[in-house]
């Protein structure tokens, strides 16, 4: 099963303003997409989860060997003309979305490139679609709205005025981010920072299943 459309990627120009990024509608393939929603892990909560903190069927490991893959390292090497050759790389993953996400930012120093997948089948909501943005100060400074949906591709190389963020939204919403990162000990790190925010998430989830009423059975008259 082919996943990604690495064809679209190359013919597809690299934007410099207002950041060098790229967008690829239907990046991954209609039929992949089908197969790996099917697969894909059941998140309840915000936030973004590593992989190890998740379950997931077949479909969805092909696409994770997909996005390390050697073919994949070199579309993104020759679209943004740059090294990744000894790059270590980190995946989270996304199943909801909620109040406090998609607030104005730029990513960590330590990504080189953000590659983000959009799961979700369809998107019919003004929330919740990526802007990349002009500058820190406002949402609207658009340069452009990438599709939520479709397997819809965006990429782009990290600087410190690579400002983006979404309008509001609540509810489902399916994404995997990809990033190279400059370093072993910046992997660790994140990785490390995602484990400990999803055992939060974990243990929250525990205490507030714990204090819910059980349900009582009526006594026999």
């Amino acid at each position: 099963m082919q996943i990604f459309d690495l064809d679209a990627l190359r013919v597809m120009p690299l934007s410099r303003d207002p950041y060098e990024f790229v967008i690829v509608p239907g990046f991954v393939k209609s039929e992949a997409l089908e197969k790996i929603n099917a697969d894909f892990p059941t998140i309840e909560h915000a936030g973004s989860f590593p992989l190890d903190h998740l379950e997931f069927g077949s479909a969805f490991q092909a696409m994770i060997d997909a996005l390390e893959s050697e073919e994949f390292r070199k579309a993104f090497e020759e679209k943004f003309q740059i090294d990744l050759s000894h790059r270590p790389t980190t995946i989270t993953v996304r199943g909801r979305c909620d109040t406090h996400d998609g607030k104005i930012h730029h990513d960590s120093a330590s990504k080189i490139i953000t590659i983000l997948l959009y799961m979700n089948p369809a998107w019919d909501n003004s929330g919740g679609r990526l802007r990349l943005l002009r500058s820190r100060d406002s949402i609207e400074d658009v340069a452009t709205e990438a599709p939520a949906a479709g397997g819809a591709l965006v990429a782009f190389l990290r600087s410190d005025h690579s400002w983006h963020g979404h309008l509001p939204f609540i509810g489902e919403r399916r994404v995997i981010q990809f990033n190279w990162v400059t370093d072993n000990e910046s992997q660790r790190f994140a990785i490390f920072r995602h484990r400990v925010s999803a055992s939060v998430k974990q243990l929250l989830s525990f205490g507030k299943s714990s204090k819910e009423p059980r349900p009582v059975t009526p006594g026999r008259m």
